[in-house]
């Protein structure tokens, strides 16, 4: 395992991330014998950085990951939390967190003191390694920033009080919106980042990029293979990056392209079995950076992939929906059938009820502030509609 010197710490650069843990059948709980096995290989195999948040798996990743942590030392690994800002409305004085869409019932806290401590709680720790405000972006600045709510100044309390080591923040913003943040805030020693080699230019985080860089701010990295599309981009894509290094996998290439950028400290990873684990920990047990001519290759494959929509399955859309439509398997379906209605597209489609297909979103927008990737939702599936009513017609 590669490791990159972080303030006193070596952390390892490959973390794991507690938002994919292998589930139940046709479930979000996480299947704990499962997730266990996964948490404990990595551990041993040399992965010291795990990451985690308040709703991942309808609130229960928390307590399934630090219960398998536990039985090693505790200054052995290194505890990644968030605080869910995105989710917090304020209600009579009070901060309500509504993550319904992830399982959870709504829950009512006094303040942001009672929030961490009950994920202390949750976690059974003392303190956290790393904490963060979760995605301090455009629609967040307002609440996290708001001194009568005082989030940051609590935070910051909890850090000179050592219950916070490090403390930082994720975010899917504009390059605009951090380079504000870490104009106004000196508080921060890190953020998590989207970051892959499909988004560098379609999500401008080449520009996110380099706001990090010049602030000096050391970037942990999410989504590196963006939700499973890059280990698996499609016969042409594979084809091309085969040729040129045949032994590789598709994941070794999202991978070897963050080892490239020299600001990049821990990519972590959401690997749900064991296979991802061993290939993961296996491509990070060395440094290989990417030449110029393999960069190259990289954008034949993102040319042939620029007009996915650009869905991570994050699923913060699904509660919302009042006509609660499965919306990252539509998206994921309307990717495919934007290349062409396959017998497969066809398929899926036939096999959905009325209320279950695209045609039943009645184009509401509810969803739309909710994503981190800026989708339009309702457009897509308006597009979505119209190449089924095309493949129709056409067979007609």
């Amino acid at each position: 395992m590669i490791y990159r010197d972080f303030k006193n710490l070596k952390l390892s650069t490959l973390g794991f991330g507690a938002m994919r843990l292998p589930t139940e059948k046709e479930s979000e709980i996480p299947d704990e014998k499962k997730s266990t096995e996964l948490i404990e290989y990595a551990y041993k195999n040399g992965i010291n950085f795990f990451d985690t948040a308040f709703f991942y798996h309808a609130g229960i990743s928390e307590s399934v990951l630090c219960k398998a942590l536990a039985q090693f030392p505790r200054e052995t690994w290194y505890l990644s939390d968030k605080l869910p800002g995105n989710f917090i409305n304020i209600v009579n004085g009070k901060m309500e967190i509504d993550a319904e869409w992830s399982g959870m019932k709504k829950m009512t806290f006094n303040n942001t003191t009672e929030i961490f401590e009950y994920q202390l709680e949750k976690c059974g720790v003392d303190y956290f390694d790393f904490y963060m405000l979760h995605n301090f972006n455009e629609g967040t600045y307002g609440l996290y920033t708001d001194e009568k709510i005082g989030i940051i100044n609590s935070l910051a309390e909890e850090k000179k009080a050592g219950r916070i080591k490090h403390l930082g923040f994720s975010t899917h913003g504009r390059y605009e919106t951090i380079d504000k943040i870490l104009n106004e805030y000196s508080c921060f020693e890190f953020a998590l980042m989207q970051l892959n080699y499909l988004d560098w230019t379609l999500q401008e985080a080449n520009k996110k990029y380099e706001v990090f860089v010049k602030h000096n701010m050391p970037i942990f990295v999410m989504e590196p293979v963006r939700g499973g599309l890059l280990a698996a981009p499609g016969e042409e894509a594979q084809a091309i990056l085969k040729k040129s290094r045949p032994d590789d996998t598709p994941a070794t290439w999202a991978f070897r392209f963050l080892q490239s950028l020299p600001n990049v400290y821990v990519t972590v990873s959401g690997m749900s079995t064991m296979e991802q684990l061993k290939e993961n920990i296996e491509i990070f047990s060395k440094t290989d950076t990417m030449s110029d001519s393999e960069k190259a290759l990289l954008q034949q494959v993102v040319d042939g992939m620029a007009s996915f929509v650009p869905c991570t399955s994050c699923r913060y859309c699904c509660d919302v929906c009042p006509q609660k439509l499965n919306i990252p398997m539509l998206i994921a379906t309307y990717n495919e059938a934007a290349r062409e209605v396959t017998w497969y597209v066809e398929d899926i489609i036939d096999a959905l009820k009325d209320d279950e297909k695209p045609q039943a979103c009645i184009g509401c927008g509810k969803c739309n502030p909710l994503c981190p990737q800026n989708i339009d939702i309702p457009d897509v599936m308006k597009s979505f509609c119209e190449l089924l009513s095309t493949k129709e017609k056409d067979e007609k």
